[in-house]
């Protein structure tokens, strides 16, 4: 697996899992119809942020991810980022391989900290994996998230020091 800059010739290949992610309604708290265009510009974030794509040795897009300041100005020190994987890839490491790299990058770019706003609580994989990397849930935000089967679930806010 190789990580490498997203460029707008990767789109096409992550918008259908982006797409069905989204519409599954169960992770992402982005509005359920995005279209591809709000999709497009929601994800691939301008420099200074980052956009990544983790691809196997064919080139065929397995997942993405992004990375931005979670805050500008004064909280301008703690980084952010958003991952997802094509649900044909899961398992396979690649969620761990991105959040290891936007950690990396993270730490390179000078930042103290990553910090997740809205990790929904019932998101039981991302919340292992960000567990086994060393992050801790500051809090929860009651029922902060419309879970389509679920219900009213919680939003975690996760924090470590890169």
């Amino acid at each position: 697996m190789k990580i490498r800059e997203a460029t707008a010739e990767d789109w096409p290949a992550i918008w259908p899992f982006f797409h069905k992610i989204v519409a599954d309604g169960e992770t992402f708290p982005y509005p359920l119809g995005t279209d591809e265009d709000e999709g497009r510009d929601l994800w691939m974030v301008a420099a200074p942020g980052r956009t990544v794509v983790a691809v196997d040795s064919i080139g065929t897009v397995m997942g993405t991810a992004n990375m931005y300041r979670n805050r500008m100005g004064n909280g301008s020190h703690v980084a952010s980022a958003s991952y997802m994987v094509d649900p044909a890839y899961t398992g396979r490491g690649v969620g761990r391989a991105l959040c290891s790299y936007s950690l990396d990058w993270a730490r390179a770019a000078g930042f103290r900290a990553m910090q997740f706003n809205a990790v929904v609580e019932t998101n039981e994989h991302a919340m292992a994996l960000y567990r086994s990397l060393g992050f801790e849930v500051l809090g929860t935000v009651p029922e902060g998230f419309l879970h389509p089967t679920k219900g009213y679930v919680g939003l975690h806010i996760l924090h470590r020091r890169v």
